[in-house]
Parts: structure tokens; sequence; C-alpha cells
């Protein structure tokens, strides 16, 4: 059979695994699905030419002032540590990884990347750390359709820095669009408050290889994505009485 134009030539079981952690099932199925990936997850994403722990580090390093050896980052959703890898070659060394898969933090654990790694479900358990502890905050991968809800963006800005960054991404394929409205709503709503400023919202066309036929908005057999950073608003200055 003639390869379809939009890049269907997946395997099967790598456009099944990751057709099944998407479908948005109850949260407990969720992970159990992740805890069974976390072996294969890698040569996945690999065959997916999945270019999000990339761009997303590339475009954190590129706001973020000199040096970046001190910097404290969390990297949140951090499964096998793909981000950490890049953040790493980008200077990063004091990297903090949570997750909700045990299976998946055991492959971040072997990384040597992170100096510590915690299990946390993001939308029911908080971010185990105190409020302004860290430089940057990632969260790459994990904002979409039966993912992480939006509703995690102020306990990721909690624990923030004031001046510090956060370096988000989501998918623009068609079944994330809902999602990736009611995620710039909330965007936009945060940063209309006060609590941080955009600095970056960047659309990149070749994010990964599509999955299905109706996925590949350009035919081109790829989705789009995008990449935010923000830097949370530093405190305002008071003056006293």
């Amino acid at each position: 059979a003639v390869p379809s134009p939009t890049g269907m030539g997946l395997p099967a079981a790598v456009r099944d695994r990751v057709a099944a952690v998407r479908r948005g099932s109850a949260l407990p199925e969720r992970l159990r699905l992740y805890d069974g990936w976390a072996a294969r997850y890698e040569q996945d994403v690999a065959a997916l030419e999945y270019r999000a722990p990339h761009l997303a580090a590339a475009s954190l390093a590129f706001a973020f002032p000199a040096p970046h050896a001190e910097a404290r980052l969390l990297d949140v959703a951090c499964g096998t540590g793909l981000v950490a890898r890049e953040l790493h070659r980008r200077g990063f060394r004091c990297l903090h990884g949570v997750d909700g898969s045990a299976g998946m933090l055991e492959r971040a654990r072997n990384t040597g990347l992170y100096q510590e790694l915690r299990l946390c479900v993001l939308g029911r358990d908080p971010l185990p750390a105190p409020a302004e502890h860290y430089d940057a905050v990632t969260l790459v991968g994990a904002l979409g359709e039966g993912q992480v809800p939006s509703t995690v963006l102020p306990e990721l800005l909690r624990v923030t820095k004031p001046g510090g960054f956060l370096c988000l991404t989501t998918r623009s394929n068609p079944s994330n669009l809902r999602y990736k409205a009611e995620l710039e709503a909330a965007l936009g709503q945060l940063e209309q408050s006060g609590a941080w400023q955009k600095l970056l919202a960047q659309e990149l066309e070749y994010w990964e290889r599509a999955v299905t036929e109706e996925e590949s908005t350009q035919g081109n057999g790829y989705i789009s994505g995008v990449v935010y950073i923000y830097q949370k608003c530093p405190v305002p200055y008071l003056e006293e009485d």
C-alpha cells in the first residue's frame, strides 16, 4: 500500500498508545496508562518527532537572564525527563520535577538530571513546594484535552518567584482547539489581573507528527503547537506611611 501523504506511517501501536492517553479517561485510568507507557515513551515520542521539549527549553533559555546554573527550575509533568535533558544542555543545573505517574518518575530518576523528584497529580494535589520558590516553572506537553486542566495556572504562579518565568505549551490540533481556547482565556485573565506578563506566544508548525488524518491541519502529516513564556509580575512596591 502507498503510504498516505499525511505521514500516517507511524506504527499502529504508537498511534494507539498516544490516542489512549489523550482520550480523556478518568484520572486513575490515565495514570495507569502513563505508568504502562513509561518504558516505551521515549521511543514513541521519537517516532512522533515530538519537538516540544526542545522548543520550550530554547524559548525559556532565550528569555532567561544569565547565568542559568544557579536558577532553580520546576519541571511540572516532567515525564521521563525529556525537558530536563534539553534544559541541562542549555546550562540549567538545579532541576526539580513532579509527575503524576510513578512509572514516569522512575525513568526520570534514572537520568540523574534532577536534584529532586516528587509524585504530584496536577489539578488534584498542590505542588509540593513553598510559595515563590522557583526562578522558572515549565509545563510542557501536559496542557491538553483530557490531560491537565487549565485551572492549575494559579498553582504554577504560586511557586514562581516574582519576576520568575513560566514556560507552557499546548497543541493546536483540531481535537485540542476547545481546550486551547479555554487555556488562552485563562492565560489572558491572569495577565489582565496583573499576575504575569506575556513575553512570547509562538505558534510552531512542525510540533509533532499527527496520529490521524483528521488531526493533520496543514495536510502535511504534522500538527502545530504553541510555546508561551510568561513572567510573573514583581510584587508592587508599597510605600510606607
